[in-house]
């Protein structure tokens, strides 16, 4: 008997888990809206089943939260305060990150990381304008750092450093489209890439921590708008 065809078919349940995420890159639910699987169910016109397991993987990306007797809702925007403290642990985690990373390249690290930073240029023409470019500025930032984040062969520092991944989902999500500063983030993250090709891991990391604290007052320095890294 020949074997059975393996499905090409999408699980409706990531299906569900990108159709959430696309709404909520084009603002479509706001910070604290409620996510009622019933009336998700009615409007995507899907059964609850695979609603409930794409709600439970947005919730471990920190954009969701589940609140014993009232469900899902959209996790709320980090405060100015928030946002402060936040930046204040990754300027403790990322250059030490760096340093590490930078006592440990190799070529294949390099190429990646380089990748990543053109991943993230190639997105500032429409980071700021449409939805699947938000998104292409997000995933193309994270990687960027968690891939220095890994090269560092330091399980404990990394794993304090993904911690933070829910509270960085937040922060990069709820930044109004139109202020990502793009193009800020792009020369930084090369100015890293380029120490880190010098095999300059002090360099790298002093270079992290600048992108970090310029990132910071980028933020915290325009008052009633949010700007990201």
């Amino acid at each position: 008997m020949s074997p059975r065809p393996r499905s090409t078919r999408e699980p409706l349940a990531d299906r569900m888990y990108d159709v959430l995420l696309r709404q909520l890159f084009a603002g479509e639910r706001g910070a604290g809206s409620p996510l009622n699987i019933g009336a998700l169910a009615r409007e995507l016109d899907v059964s609850q089943t695979p609603l409930r397991e794409a709600l439970a993987r947005l919730e471990h990306t920190g954009l969701v939260r589940r609140e014993a007797l009232k469900g899902y809702r959209v996790a709320d925007a980090l405060t100015e305060r928030e946002v402060g403290k936040l930046f204040e642990a990754r300027m403790v985690l990322e250059p030490a990150l760096t340093l590490e990373a930078g006592h440990r390249t190799t070529p294949e690290f390099l190429d990646t990381l380089r990748e990543a930073v053109d991943e993230l240029a190639e997105s500032a023409t429409s980071a700021d304008d449409r939805p699947d470019g938000f998104q292409h500025y997000w995933t193309s930032d994270d990687a960027f750092h968690r891939l220095i984040a890994a090269q560092s062969d330091n399980p404990f520092l990394e794993q304090a450093f993904l911690s933070l991944g829910g509270q960085m989902h937040r922060f990069r999500l709820f930044t109004k489209r139109g202020h990502t500063g793009v193009p800020h983030a792009v020369r930084e993250h090369r100015a890293i890439c380029a120490a880190l090709e010098q095999r300059k891991p002090e360099r790298a990391a002093e270079l992290m921590r600048r992108h970090l604290t310029h990132a910071r007052t980028r933020i915290l320095g325009t008052k009633g708008t949010a700007r990201t890294a």
